[in-house]
């Protein structure tokens, strides 16, 4: 789910995990992509960026964690605004 703020060049982006495995996930990484979308819609670029991923997650559990993912103000002129639509887990 994704939620704009009050800063154009953020927006915060909830996930939900579940473990479909039989052993526990003790780390891995959460990559975002977001993109620069413009006023008239065009999509001016993608910049990624990373966070832990909320471990440990138990073998058959579910959870949720939220982020705030922004990129450099410069790079979302007035009239512009991001949206993050690539998500990448990498789970250990």
């Amino acid at each position: 789910m994704r939620e704009a703020t009050d800063k154009r060049w953020c927006e915060d982006v909830t996930l939900a995990f579940h473990n479909t495995g039989g052993t526990a996930v003790r780390s891995g990484t959460v990559t975002f992509g977001t993109h620069v979308i413009g006023a008239l819609g065009v999509d001016w670029a993608t910049v990624e960026s990373a966070e832990k991923l909320p471990a440990p997650i138990g073998a058959g559990a579910r959870t949720e964690k939220s982020w705030t993912v922004c990129v450099d103000v410069w790079r979302v002129p007035w009239g512009m605004h991001v949206e993050t639509q690539d998500v990448s887990v990498q789970w250990k």
